[in-house]
C-alpha cells in the first residue's frame, strides 16, 4: 500500500529524531498532531513544545542550529510566518554569509486554503523569497518530500518548506503533461498543481493543447530546459499558478519565463483580497472550473 504524503513527513521527521534532533513547534501533541504529520512521540524523544511567543519561537531554533543541531520547525499555518519567520530570515539566512558560520533549520509551514480567515490562511512563501540565503521548495508528493529533506541534510543552509493540508492524503506522484507545440503552458506551484492537472485534462479533451509542467523548487528557481523549450514552442505563451498573491513569486516567475523565451506569461493566483472566514468572504488558490475558463479567456 502506498504511503500518503502525511505518513511520508510523519516518519522523515521520526528518523529525523532519531538521530539526535528535534522537532518545534506550538500544539504539537494535540489533537490529531498536526494532521497526522507529527510523529506521536514525547520530550525525550526530541518533540519541543513552545510557548504561544511566536517571534521568540523562530530565535530558539535558530539558536538549536547555530549549537550543530538540525531542528525542525512546524509552523501550523503560514500566516503567522509574519512573526514567525523574522529570526529565520534576518539571522539563519544571513549567518554563513556574514560569519562563516552555517545555520540549517528546516521550517515546514502549513498552508490551509479555506475557512480560516484572514491572517492563517493560504501561502506566504513571497514572504522569505526575497531574502538570500534560504531555499524554498513546495513539495506535494512522498517523493518529492523525501528529496527535499535528503537534499536539506546534505546542505547547511535553512530550508522553507511551503506545505498544504489538503495535499497530506496524496499518494501519488504528479507527472508533466506534454505537447510538441502546445496552445498554452502552466507551471503550477503549491496545492494549486492538483487543480491545474485537472484543468489540463478537462481542457484537452475538449481539443486544445495545454502542456503543464509541475514546480517544486521556488528558490533557487528550477525550471528544466524542457518546459523552456516547450514555452518557447508555445502559441499563446504561459500561465504561473499559486497560492499565494499575485504580486509575490508569480509575476517574478512569469517575468524570469519571458526573458527566457520571449513569450508572453501571465500569473493566476488568489485574489488581491483580505480573506473572511465566511465562505462567501474567502479568498481560495483558483480551481480547475476557474483556471479552464481562464486559459479558454486567453486562447
Amino acid at each position: 500500500m502506498k504511503k500518503s504524503l502525511k505518513e511520508t513527513i510523519r516518519d522523515v521527521s521520526k528518523n529525523h529524531l532519531a538521530k539526535g534532533n528535534q522537532l518545534y513547534g506550538q500544539c504539537l501533541t494535540a489533537v490529531g498532531w498536526v494532521g497526522g504529520t507529527v510523529p506521536e512521540l514525547t520530550e525525550k524523544d526530541g518533540l519541543v513544545e513552545l510557548s504561544m511567543a511566536d517571534v521568540m519561537a523562530g530565535g530558539l531554533v535558530t539558536g538549536a542550529a547555530l549549537v550543530g543541531t538540525r531542528p525542525i520547525y512546524v509552523v501550523r499555518y503560514q500566516g503567522f510566518q509574519w512573526f514567525n519567520a523574522s529570526i529565520i530570515i534576518n539571522y539563519a539566512a544571513k549567518s554563513k554569509s556574514i560569519w562563516g558560520i552555517p545555520c540549517p533549520v528546516f521550517v515546514r509551514s502549513i498552508g490551509m486554503e479555506g475557512g480560516i480567515g484572514p491572517v492563517a490562511g493560504s501561502s506566504h512563501h513571497g514572504l522569505v523569497y526575497r531574502m538570500p540565503g534560504i531555499k524554498i521548495a513546495s513539495p506535494m508528493t512522498p517523493n518529492e518530500y523525501i528529496n527535499i529533506y535528503d537534499e536539506f541534510m546534505n546542505s547547511d543552509d535553512p530550508f522553507y518548506v511551503s506545505e498544504h493540508r489538503k495535499s497530506y492524503s496524496n499518494t501519488e506522484e504528479l507527472k508533466d503533461i506534454k505537447f510538441d507545440s502546445p496552445d498554452l503552458v502552466l507551471f503550477p506551484f503549491s496545492i494549486t498543481r492538483f487543480e491545474s492537472v485537472k484543468a489540463c485534462e478537462v481542457l484537452n479533451n475538449q481539443g486544445y493543447k495545454i502542456s503543464l509542467f509541475h514546480q517544486l523548487w521556488i528558490k533557487p528557481l528550477k525550471i528544466s530546459p524542457e518546459a523552456i523549450e516547450n514555452l518557447k514552442n508555445s502559441k499563446y505563451g504561459g500561465v504561473v499558478l499559486d497560492d499565494d498573491y499575485p504580486s509575490g513569486i508569480a509575476k517574478q516567475v512569469a517575468y524570469e519565463l519571458m526573458n527566457l523565451t520571449g513569450k508572453k506569461v501571465v500569473v493566476l493566483t488568489i485574489e488581491e483580497k483580505t480573506a473572511g472566514f465566511d465562505p462567501s468572504k474567502d479568498n481560495l488558490p483558483p480551481d480547475q472550473e476557474k483556471i479552464c475558463a481562464f486559459i479558454k479567456k486567453l486562447i
